[in-house]
């Protein structure tokens, strides 16, 4: 058996095929195309940025982060801890770290300077006599402008801030009172009078459910969802909402 010869030489059918290439190439590097550079992906915008929850570095690890829930936030390099808009932020203490460093506080203030219009001091209540520390703190909000708003658990912390994300481009008209409508100011004047809710609270279960039936009906899951409502006011307000009008009366012997 003979072996076969290996051809260097190219075939002229394929050769045809590398020229007919060559002349395509060539005419495509002189076209306006080939010195076009290839688009990138696209970056986002600054004012995306404010579509999101700003994050402070510093609060990795703070449990309230695990409670908000209902919008997008991301860790950024940012003086406050959060940022809720272009004009509003928060700073977040707990008491019992206020008491341990009770500079730290005025540290931060000093970092912040007169940054943002709407500046949120949350503090986190949980130690069992806070009074004179919210004493102190109070006069700490006055003497810089800020706004305090206390939470009892990291739910109600997290629930404060995503509800100050939410409202951010709502209008007044949500949480105004509204004297033109008696059956809809008697609902709300109802509802605050629950503990803890207030009435940003009593709008927006007013607003999501349409009726005191159907808010009546809905579950303390169901009532979870709506902004500023943790799991621990839903299953208050539920309760409230199902206990009896009338104690029974008691026979008479």
């Amino acid at each position: 058996m003979k072996e076969d010869k290996v051809d260097d030489e190219v075939s002229p059918s394929k050769q045809t095929k590398i020229d007919s290439f060559k002349d395509a190439f060539r005419e495509l590097t002189k076209s306006e195309f080939f010195n076009e550079p290839v688009p990138g992906p696209s970056k986002a915008t600054d004012s995306s940025k404010f579509n999101t929850l700003l994050v402070n570095l510093k609060q990795k690890g703070n449990p309230l982060l695990k409670f908000v829930t209902n919008v997008p936030w991301e860790y950024s390099e940012i003086v406050p801890d959060y940022v809720m808009g272009k004009t509003t932020c928060a700073l977040f203490l707990s008491i019992r770290y206020h008491q341990l460093n009770p500079d730290y506080i005025h540290e931060r203030l000093k970092a912040l300077g007169h940054m943002y219009n709407l500046r949120v001091l949350l503090v986190q209540v949980d130690v069992p006599e806070p009074h004179h520390a919210l004493k102190h703190l109070t006069r700490i909000c006055i003497l810089a402008d800020l706004t305090l708003m206390l939470a009892w658990s990291a739910e109600d912390a997290g629930k404060i801030i995503e509800t100050y994300k939410i409202y951010e481009n709502k209008s007044p008209d949500a949480i105004m009172e509204r004297s033109d409508t008696a059956p809809y100011q008697k609902l709300m004047n109802a509802l605050t009078t629950i503990r803890s809710v207030n009435k940003t609270d009593a709008t927006t279960l007013l607003s999501t459910f349409g009726t005191l039936s159907e808010l009546i009906q809905a579950q303390p899951n169901t009532l979870a969802l709506c902004p500023g409502i943790g799991i621990q006011k839903a299953e208050r307000i539920h309760k409230t909402l199902h206990e009896q009008f009338l104690c029974p009366s008691k026979s008479v012997k």
